[in-house]
């Protein structure tokens, strides 16, 4: 197995056209696990940890935050929680502070593992995925990136650089399911995004399909039902409708770590409980308004 190890990010665009069955790797929590247990033997490997430029994080005029592919979890705890708060609650719920330190949200969306902790917020706020090669650099939104299970909108030319997240503009939450909590996969998770100013909302659901997925009947449907104007806690049946419609957009297997019929009943919960807290929070915004 080789080894490159460029100091800038164009040096590892220029190594990815060249090499284009090169398997990138920054923190490496995802792929020294496939190493050690011999689930990959990839020819060659680029090393990434030491291309600076991307693991910085900009906050544009606009609102919006550009992050770094490398940035590791901990850091988004720590610097992001008002420029993103659903990936930074996400992010606490990530494995290890050993993991945190070295695991990056680039790396997430690189595996496309359905159970990235990661993911879901991405897909409830619409966030941007960067993509970059010696061609040029585009951006896919993270709704149209996931492909098929482990299978992206990536090129193989192309390293992920930065994901864009828009400036939050209401409430944000995540939850996820696992059997203990640390130093789990999700048996399933969710993630809740209101935009109060475009009066939309945004979902996602992880570890509950081939792909992280969004429930778009339920985003539209709760769009519907909350009084954006003068927000009041909503009618007992309408917080159980939109978790019912959570849990259908849901596409679940049974495995090892749960049934298909224990993902869904737990997405369902999961939706009503961020639901609550996100309804919550919108009350406290607006009386303090």
């Amino acid at each position: 197995m080789r080894f490159l190890s460029p100091s800038t990010l164009q040096e590892a665009l220029e190594a990815k056209a060249e090499h284009p069955g090169a398997v990138p790797i920054t923190g490496g929590t995802d792929v020294m696990v496939e190493l050690n247990f011999d689930k990959r033997r990839p020819d060659l490997l680029l090393d990434l940890t030491r291309v600076a430029e991307l693991g910085r994080w900009e906050a544009d005029g606009e609102g919006r935050t550009r992050l770094g592919a490398a940035v590791p979890y901990s850091r988004i705890i720590a610097e992001l929680p008002a420029l993103a708060p659903g990936l930074a609650k996400a992010s606490r719920t990530v494995a290890s502070p050993q993991i945190r330190n070295r695991g990056t949200v680039g790396g997430n969306l690189g595996g496309a593992s359905p159970a990235g902790d990661a993911l879901p917020p991405l897909l409830a706020t619409d966030a941007l995925v960067e993509l970059a090669s010696v061609r040029g650099t585009r951006t896919v939104r993270a709704r149209d990136y996931f492909l098929s299970f482990r299978t992206t909108a990536r090129r193989d030319d192309e390293l992920i650089t930065a994901v864009v997240l828009p400036a939050p503009a209401g409430p944000q939450h995540f939850a996820k399911i696992g059997t203990r909590n640390a130093m789990v996969i999700a048996v399933t998770s969710f993630a809740l995004a209101l935009d109060t100013r475009g009066r939309t909302v945004g979902t996602g659901i992880g570890s509950a399909g081939p792909t992280p997925l969004r429930a778009e009947a339920a985003e539209d449907f709760l769009a519907g039902e909350i009084d954006w104007d003068s927000p009041a806690p909503l009618p007992e049946a309408a917080v159980r409708r939109f978790g019912e419609l959570v849990a259908a957009a849901a596409r679940p297997i049974d495995d090892q770590r749960g049934s298909a019929a224990y993902r869904r009943h737990a997405l369902s919960v999961m939706a009503r409980r961020t639901l609550t807290w996100s309804i919550t929070d919108y009350r406290k915004e607006a009386a303090c308004a």
